[in-house]
């Protein structure tokens, strides 16, 4: 048997991920999906860039990093920041006069946005975190994380992407689901946050500030 042929195979291997991603990209490129995009980024550029940031890496950690979060996730909160099923006096005038169709654009213009790793503040109180998040706290009755979440954060349709989320945000988010006052997302984690303590909230924070 040639030598060339088993070559070629690895040559065809080490492109498959390239011709992908350019398959990809090109069924992004329809007129229509071109347009959506377009109008996304005009309302990423007079709104949401304000507290998000130009690419979705909001500086601070009052709000979220939206750099690669799943698109129909944004999508969704959006529509209950829009019917009120999400309450916040910030994002409620956002969202006022944009339809249905901008926030999928939205959602799929987030999506799209290269994410980037972060430094952890403290890696001790980051290690309890993984285990949390990867192992629950049997002891205390909390379920993993991972679960639900995935292995490396990367979330879902209907969960999201926690990975590389500012720490405070992600805590912040874990009181409110404790104390019911988010109440517009699965009522799971309405019992999953009231059993973890101020440390492993902190922690599991910690912890998912530091994935990609």
């Amino acid at each position: 048997m040639p030598a060339f042929p088993a070559r070629a195979n690895r040559t065809t291997t080490r492109l498959l991920p390239l011709l992908s991603a350019l398959a990809c990209t090109a069924a992004l490129c329809t007129p229509a999906a071109a347009a959506d995009l377009a109008r996304a980024e005009e309302i990423v550029q007079g709104k949401c860039f304000i507290c998000h940031g130009a690419d979705g890496e909001s500086s601070s950690p009052a709000f979220p990093r939206l750099a690669g979060q799943n698109a129909a996730y944004v999508a969704r909160q959006l529509a209950d920041y829009a019917s009120g099923k999400r309450r916040s006096s910030t994002m409620q005038p956002m969202v006022e006069g944009l339809t249905a169709a901008d926030f999928q654009a939205l959602g799929t213009w987030f999506a799209s946005r290269p994410t980037h790793a972060h430094a952890v503040e403290d890696s001790d109180l980051a290690q309890v975190g993984r285990f949390v998040y990867l192992r629950g706290n049997p002891y205390a009755g909390v379920a993993a994380c991972a679960t639900c979440h995935g292995p490396t954060a990367q979330g879902s349709a209907t969960l999201p992407r926690l990975a590389g989320q500012h720490a405070q945000y992600t805590e912040n988010q874990l009181k409110q689901f404790n104390k019911r006052e988010r109440t517009n997302d699965n009522a799971v984690m309405h019992g999953i946050a009231s059993k973890l303590s101020e440390l492993e909230t902190k922690a599991v924070a910690a912890y998912l500030s530091g994935l990609q």
